[in-house]
């Protein structure tokens, strides 16, 4: 208690250098926070088809390994797996691009999915719906529009709107929230208009969706679809959105943009914080050295600088977390989601107090050279 009271009492000596500290923490802990939650949204939206269809397996072609970019299969895949034991429900769903006119004079592209009536509430959550039935996509020319995605729908999805797709007349009958992808907008409709639109034969379809029976085993159904579909890969939900996630990334800049930017914060959090600790200690060596007369060691000397390093770093956390979540909640109105699991805020915390307390070593060198007698001359 005496270490804590002492290190306060340091801290609030010397005021503009414990706010440069701090802000140093802010900043640092801001911009990783920042990148974490952009790079946390971007990954979410990469698998956000998977994420979205509440399917246990999926079977597409072979050679798939990212649902944004699949193959064409032949209906009777879907025959097929229908006849296999294990299975409750099997359903095919159409993905494609389509070209958009809207009536503003506007154009621009989304990705089509096409789904059964009956299975809509599988590909789309009715907790994502916010405006119209699911039923209403039954309706000739119906679709759905994404309330994030205004700017590239025309900036107008109010029921009833009509644009064109592909050249052809269809008319938003849905309002969707936070459904949306990697790119494109989501666009659902029923099977048979998506085959319309995107000029697709009724003999195509682009996956299997498959749920399982309740007690069935996912990897022993997954592997019974290999062995006995041909042309096909079975892959189970969570397995395909990590395949995605993989092949994005590793394809894609992002990860090393995010991986960069993390980085330089956090060397320049480093510096910012040992640099002004090292400041600060110089500006008070004949304090410590005084401590040090006094009759304390330098165990305490030390312990009174980590505390300091501690109470800059819980500090300069907590204002940055605030901030984070000013920020978070600022960007979702514009269809930017995410969030910070605990685990995330831990870690973000933890990798801070590090810095903190790596900066703090700076002065710590300086200050154990100190002698007592310094403070005499």
């Amino acid at each position: 208690m005496f270490v804590l009271k002492t290190a306060l009492k340091f801290i609030r000596f010397d005021k503009a250098k414990s706010i440069g500290v701090v802000v140093g923490i802010m900043i640092s802990t801001f911009l990783i926070g920042q990148q974490l939650g952009v790079f946390i949204f971007l990954t979410n939206a990469m698998r956000a088809l998977v994420n979205n269809v509440k399917a246990d397996i999926w079977v597409v072609d072979n050679k798939t390994k990212d649902v944004n970019q699949l193959g064409k299969l032949d209906i009777r895949v879907l025959r097929e797996v229908q006849s296999l034991p294990g299975i409750k429900a099997a359903f095919p769903i159409l993905i494609s691009g389509g070209a958009t006119n809207f009536e503003n004079g506007t154009s621009g592209n989304l990705t089509l999915i096409g789904v059964d009536i009956a299975h809509l509430d599988i590909v789309l959550d009715s907790s994502k719906i916010i405006a119209g039935k699911s039923f209403d996509l039954q309706a000739d020319g119906a679709v759905s529009g994404e309330l994030y995605d205004l700017k590239n729908l025309g900036e107008n999805i109010d029921i009833g709107t009509t644009f064109e797709i592909n050249g052809k007349r269809a008319f938003f009958a849905l309002q969707t929230k936070g459904f949306r992808g990697f790119g494109n907008s989501f666009c659902v409709t029923t099977i048979e208009k998506a085959r319309f639109y995107a000029n697709q034969s009724p003999n195509r379809i682009s996956a299997v969706l498959v749920k399982i029976q309740p007690d069935e085993n996912a990897d022993s159904l997954v592997a019974i679809i290999n062995q006995s579909v041909s042309g096909v890969r079975a892959w189970k939900s969570k397995d395909l959105a990590y395949s995605t996630l993989l092949k994005i990334l590793s394809s894609s800049g992002i990860a090393l943009s995010t991986g960069t930017l993390i980085t330089f914060a956090l060397i320049a959090g480093f510096f910012i914080i040992g640099l002004t600790m090292y400041s600060s200690a110089l500006d008070r060596l004949k304090d410590y050295g005084t401590l040090k007369a006094i009759g304390a060691s330098n165990n305490f000397i030390r312990k009174l600088i980590l505390t300091q390093a501690m109470i800059f770093a819980v500090v300069g956390f907590i204002i940055a977390y605030f901030l984070l979540e000013g920020f978070r909640i600022g960007v979702a109105s514009s269809g930017l989601l995410f969030s910070f699991s605990p685990l995330i805020l831990v870690s973000i915390f933890v990798i801070i107090t590090l810095i903190s307390l790596g900066g703090a070593s700076f002065a710590l060198k300086r200050i154990s050279g100190v002698e007592p007698a310094s403070v005499f001359r």
